[in-house]
């Protein structure tokens, strides 16, 4: 069992958390959730000891180790890939290379020997004589196949450093395990097998992710990282959204009623507090007034962008036709319809294929072949996966930048879009060109709903977001009564959002009125 106690950590004057009181108990997964600054990432760390609190302490039950999915992919580039999975249980390895070193003696003393009996007992208990068949199946099922088990971690691309990293993780199986963004880089395949494998973990699992379908898959406990406290709720993501949004409504009902009702009784007793007559029934709402508590509820210091999607004039009944378009490198003779109400989610194995089909069909590349033929109804609003041109350099305000796409161009109309787009107050003064990815997102975001299109093309618009924004956007989306072709690495999305998915591969194309699940399910994805 992991146990932190009274944990508080502060930088300057900024409090990240205070007082912590939590339990990790076997065979639970926790996922730790909060706003992006909220500390969630740093608590990991001072759960696995590599920042000391200012006060209080973590503690791990004498004999349980603990294993940490390392961030730095460059980390190991000199070790071989089998060894670096090992290192995951750093006193077996030590235990391997001084076995090596005792054998290699040449004058192999009797000494060498007592120390050789001690380590070989300890190498046993440990599991060291299956540890490297362990390795090995661990590198084989996350499709890291038996020929780069002795490469060098610097001979491999970022994709496969990735997956050896999450190997070196699960190895030995740890009894806290530690994964911060463990499903980042991931494709889909693997990070299916990993929800699987943590699903059959009979450990302590403690999360760090910003993919809601992850969380709810494998999570039984959310804790939520808010105000500097740490609360744990019982029950997957969707749960604790649910709970919490209708804890918050429940609460802001109360206490509108508290404070309609302290109104009333302060005007009775302002108006009666002189009068004889009436003196004891004022005395009376003083005491009422007294004891009537408005909670000191505070809104969570996360943030939901209001996110909806409206458009003015109705879809006709042609929507788009594709025939035989072909992109030389990117996919041959494509052929597809949309009806009314198709929200279709795009997949391929190669993404820039996905990309260069929704460039060619919003204008901004030619095929080499095919047509695209756009009803006369259409209006379409595209969200492309590179959106440099609309940033970088440009020396506008954000002010200036939303005017740009809006029919109204008061200051107070576009800092309402704004607002909404939690650029409030002085925010909304900076320049475009120094935002970050998520806020050049939710600025691209406000500028698609400004254009009121009927058809929406997003090309993975979850990147940069927070959990808060995949969140309003995935509600956004889902409410939008026109038609649409999406993609996303975000699962959760493309399963809520879509009702139609189109696989590009080569020449060959899946195509069916499924959702993102039912198409897995078939697919055995």
């Amino acid at each position: 069992m992991l146990q932190v106690n009274g944990v508080s950590l502060q930088y300057g004057s900024k409090k990240l958390f205070e007082d912590v009181n939590l339990k990790f108990t076997k065979g639970n997964c926790y996922g730790i959730i909060g706003a992006n600054g909220a500390g969630k990432s740093t608590f990991l760390k001072v759960l696995s000891g590599e920042i000391e609190p200012n006060k209080g302490e973590v503690v791990l039950d004498k004999n349980e180790r603990m294993s940490v999915l390392a961030q730095n992919q460059n980390k190991y580039d000199g070790e071989t890939v089998l060894r670096t999975v090992m290192l995951g249980h750093g006193r077996l390895v030590e235990i391997m290379d001084e076995k090596e070193e005792l054998y290699s003696h040449a004058d192999f003393s009797e000494e060498d020997g007592v120390r050789a009996s001690e380590l070989e007992s300890e190498f046993a208990e440990l599991g060291g004589w299956e540890a490297e068949s362990e390795a090995q199946t661990l590198l084989n099922e996350l499709d890291i196949p038996s020929e780069f088990h002795g490469m060098r971690m610097g001979e491999l691309d970022a994709k496969r450093k990735v997956k050896v990293l999450l190997a070196q993780a699960l190895f030995g199986n740890p009894d806290v395990l530690l994964l911060d963004e463990p499903t980042n880089n991931l494709d889909l395949k693997t990070a299916r097998w990993l929800e699987n494998y943590l699903l059959d973990f009979e450990n302590t699992i403690i999360i760090v992710s910003h993919n809601r379908h992850f969380l709810n898959k494998v999570c039984t406990h959310i804790c939520d990282v808010d105000f500097g406290k740490i609360n744990l709720y019982l029950g997957n993501y969707d749960f604790w959204y649910q709970t919490s949004q209708l804890l918050a409504r429940q609460q802001r009902d109360a206490d509108k009623k508290a404070e309609q009702r302290a109104a009333e009784l302060r005007d009775f007793i302002a108006r009666f507090a002189a009068n004889a007559s009436k003196s004891r029934q004022a005395t009376s709402r003083k005491k009422e007034l007294e004891k009537l508590t408005i909670s000191d509820f505070k809104p969570s210091l996360r943030k939901y962008p209001y996110i909806d999607f409206k458009f003015e004039r109705e879809i006709g009944n042609d929507i788009l036709a594709v025939e035989g378009l072909t992109k030389k490198g990117y996919f041959e003779n494509l052929s597809f319809t949309m009806q009314k109400g198709d929200k279709i989610g795009i997949l391929c194995d190669h993404s820039t294929a996905i990309t260069m089909l929704y460039d060619i069909l919003a204008g901004k590349a030619e095929p080499d072949a095919g047509t695209v033929k756009w009803g006369k109804t259409i209006r379409m609003s595209y969200f492309p996966l590179d959106n440099g041109e609309f940033f970088d350099g440009v020396s506008l305000t954000l002010v200036q930048w939303i005017s740009q796409f809006s029919k109204d161009h008061y200051e107070e109309f576009l800092r309402g879009w704004l607002g909404r787009m939690l650029f409030s107050g002085e925010e909304a003064l900076k320049e475009a060109r120094v935002l970050s990815g998520g806020e050049r997102v939710r600025c691209m975001l406000a500028k698609m709903m400004l254009e009121g299109g009927n058809f929406l093309i997003l090309d993975e618009p979850t990147n940069h977001l927070d959990l808060e924004s995949i969140t309003s956007l995935n509600n956004g989306l889902t409410a939008f009564k026109g038609c649409m072709l999406l993609t996303s690495h975000d699962q959760e999305l493309m399963n809520t959002v879509c009702n139609r998915i189109i696989v590009l591969d080569g020449g060959k194309v899946f195509d069916k009125n499924v959702t993102f699940d039912e198409y897995l399910d078939l697919t055995n994805g």
